[in-house]
């Protein structure tokens, strides 16, 4: 193992490279001063040209962070991500067809990456039928110049399933806390683990550079073996970056990492607003014990509702990075979590999501239409990609989308959605309960459609639907959304929650004596 700099490491990328690029959202984890190091090469020197930029999260501050660095015509051929939301600077690239785009599910290619490290031949899973990422719907492509069937239909035990193909990689760009002079790096700082130990494994079979950026240094044979998450095998050089922040937002939260717990008082609170009661009436969907999650956007926010109800600790709620229990975070520190009960590699938690393990999935919606489809995806003029979206809305038990009614005065109830990442007809299909909830209105997804179930104090039920592109049914047992959702103050949630039965567990354990 070599110590060099982050230019140094940026120089050793070559014309035609695949880059694979660990990190997630905003700045969890991300190598963002050799990004940097890379687009400003580039800036200087026009070289290296045509990358592959692959990473199943979404890396980016908005803005010119993360992705954001590699943003200039011509050092990209493509981009393969699981999102775009956090480098609207690659979408808007992509909208442009100045590169070749794909979104791909966020689950599919962080398992992708553990395939590839043990030299398999790819992808074979469920997730992503009927939506754009199916081949028949779009095979995930996003630009007009993306041609390549990265995603194909293939049938199984006369089944139905998706293949997602593998990638040669030339070079990868990791990050940890701490490596030791062996090239051994831990993660003990950082928000997330993700799939840094796949990707390297990946990138070593083919032959190809793993670089990853680190906080410090420590002597060799210092470091913990359980807190190794890279083993130095793997690791060929390593650059020091001693002012790196735990995400783009926070230089370090002990919360984040999990090496202190703060107070559930310290966990901030919701103004009272359109989007609080959006949260507020998810969150009487749970029941103790409840295994949720909470995907990016309007329903993190049942995190902080719980926490001012004092009932965090009676749910479990997570988020696909890998952190189980706590809160998961909001805004743009999305993917870390504070007070996590435990952290586990984003792969293994998928593989917990695509089983079936979430009682409750609580995701956010763009637009949703007559057809119970939602879309989260690409709208407006943007590009967004599905993140773990895909993974999670297909597999849950149960699965809420919120989001308010209108946006701007223009209804996010549609006739037909514009693209497809949840589709309404294989939930009822599978008998998957699904539930849209707003500020003014719940829908339940029925037998030809979304609903009517529920309406907000002083609204009627015309006037809810004179805000939407479609005319969905009217439950006959139509009732009035609780008025404590629009009140200040608690709602009493940890009564409720309280006075409902608790999760339920193996049948095996009802042989247990009292």
């Amino acid at each position: 193992m070599r110590r060099i700099t982050a230019q140094q490491a940026a120089s050793l990328v070559r014309d035609g490279d695949t880059l694979l690029i660990g990190g997630s959202g905003g700045g969890h984890a991300v190598p963002d001063a050799l990004l940097e190091a890379l687009g400003n090469r580039f800036r200087e020197t026009s070289a290296p040209r045509g990358l592959t930029a692959l990473h199943p999260v979404g890396v980016g501050d908005g803005g010119t962070r993360g992705l954001g660095h590699l943003a200039q015509k011509g050092l990209l051929k493509r981009n393969i991500a699981g999102s775009y939301v956090n480098s609207p600077p690659i979408g808007a690239m992509a909208l442009a067809d100045e590169i070749e785009a794909w979104s791909l599910p966020q689950g599919a290619l962080s398992q992708l990456m553990r395939e590839m490290a043990a030299g398999r031949m790819g992808l074979f899973t469920k997730t992503g039928l009927h939506s754009f990422v199916d081949p028949r719907h779009g095979g995930g492509r996003q630009s007009p110049s993306a041609k390549e069937d990265l995603v194909t239909l293939e049938t199984v035990r006369g089944e139905e399933v998706l293949f997602f193909k593998p990638y040669h990689v030339d070079v990868a760009f990791l990050r940890g806390t701490t490596a030791d002079e062996d090239g051994n790096v831990s993660m003990e700082q950082e928000a997330v683990t993700l799939e840094m130990l796949s990707e390297a494994q990946a990138t070593k079979r083919c032959g190809g550079l793993v670089v990853v950026q680190v906080k410090r240094m420590a002597r060799r044979g210092s470091l913990h073996p359980k807190m190794v998450k890279i083993p130095g095998i793997l690791v060929d050089l390593v650059v020091v970056v001693p002012d790196q922040e735990q995400t783009y937002l926070t230089p370090y939260s002990t919360a984040y990492s999990g090496e202190l717990r703060i107070p559930l008082d310290d966990i901030p609170r919701l103004k009272q607003d359109a989007r609080k009661v959006v949260a507020r009436r998810g969150a009487l969907e749970l029941f103790p014990g409840a295994i949720c999650n909470l995907g990016s956007g309007i329903f993190t926010g049942i995190a902080n509702v719980a926490a001012e109800e004092g009932c965090l600790d009676a749910i479990c709620l997570t988020n696909e990075q890998g952190n189980i229990g706590g809160a998961p975070a909001s805004g743009g520190e999305a993917g870390a979590a504070m007070n996590p009960d435990a952290q586990v590699d984003q792969p293994y938690q998928f593989d917990f999501y695509d089983g079936g393990g979430l009682d409750l999935a609580f995701l956010s919606f763009a637009e949703f239409d007559a057809a119970g489809n939602v879309n989260v995806s690409r709208f407006g003029g943007k590009l967004i990609g599905p993140g773990g979206f895909i993974n999670i809305s297909q597999n849950a038990k149960r699965v809420i989308f919120g989001g308010t009614l209108t946006a701007g005065g223009k209804p996010k109830a549609v006739a037909q959605v514009e693209q497809v990442t949840f589709s309404g007809r294989f939930a009822q299909e599978r008998g998957q309960p699904v539930l849209y909830v707003t500020e003014q209105a719940v829908f339940r997804l029925g037998e030809n459609g979304p609903e009517v179930v529920e309406i907000a104090p002083g609204l009627t039920a015309e006037e809810v639907i004179g805000r939407m592109g479609f005319r969905p049914a009217v439950s006959p047992d139509l009732r009035q959304m609780d008025p404590l959702l629009f009140a200040p103050g608690r709602m009493d949630l940890a009564a409720i929650l309280a006075a409902r039965p608790g999760r339920i567990g193996s049948p095996r354990l009802s042989a247990l004596a009292p």
